[in-house]
């Protein structure tokens, strides 16, 4: 019985030391929070895209001036035509001139309509308007008279266009086209087209003074006369 009575003294006092150490070593769960991950963004400033304006008096589009061969070969009875082809676009609010010059080889004569013969030998000059969303299309007839060398000629196109009134805006034009000369035409001193039936429809062909011009001209040459008579 005493050795019963020892050891449940000594089984009292293990537990009562083992006791404050089980308290120590328990944890609380601890309740964590996971906070959301949040990723930056940039957003770039949104730019508009530049929009095209014409200052006044300018082109927004830019015109064109072409030429077009027609009839590059010359004959008796075979003028040769080019067709002076000048655009302005719709979108324009200016009209588009044009100064236009035409230098041609000895022997080569050279008619359209509102040319004229210029200040120097082998030259015709022309002033064209175009208003905006219209065209024109100029016929040029190109002859050779007996002086003219057989074979092939270059004539020069040059000059300038504008946008309205606006001359400081110029832009120069250089165009060039080859006509090959196989017999002098029959009416190199005349404007009169020799195959007219080669001439596209619409376009302005030259004309030559009509009975009513020779009038004018006669009309006024007699009041000269009277009124040098006068003097």
């Amino acid at each position: 019985m005493r050795t019963l009575r020892i050891l449940g003294v000594i089984l009292l006092v293990f537990v009562s030391l083992a006791a404050p150490a089980l308290s120590q070593n328990e944890t609380t769960p601890v309740e964590t929070t996971t906070v959301p991950t949040v990723t930056a963004t940039t957003v770039a400033p949104t730019t508009a895209a530049p929009t095209a304006v014409a200052t006044p008096g300018q082109f927004r589009v830019g015109p064109s001036v072409t030429l077009r061969p027609v009839i590059e070969v010359i004959e008796t009875n075979q003028d040769g035509i080019v067709e002076l082809f000048m655009n302005n676009p719709s979108l324009n609010d200016v009209t588009l001139n044009v100064d236009a010059r035409v230098s041609v080889p000895s022997g080569i004569h050279v008619y359209g309509q509102s040319f004229g013969q210029g200040a120097g030998a082998g030259v015709v000059a022309g002033t064209f308007s175009v208003p905006p969303g219209t065209s024109r299309t100029i016929i040029l007839v190109i002859k050779a008279d007996k002086s003219a060398r057989i074979g092939s000629h270059t004539i020069m196109f040059t000059g300038l266009y504008w946008p309205g009134d606006d001359k400081d805006h110029f832009q120069p034009l250089s165009l060039t086209y080859s006509v090959t000369v196989k017999e002098p035409s029959k009416n190199p001193e005349s404007a009169d087209i020799s195959n007219p039936g080669s001439v596209p429809k619409g376009a302005e062909t030259p004309k030559t003074p009509g009975f009513g011009a020779v009038l004018a001209i006669f009309g006024l040459l007699s009041i000269a006369r009277l009124l040098s008579r006068k003097v």
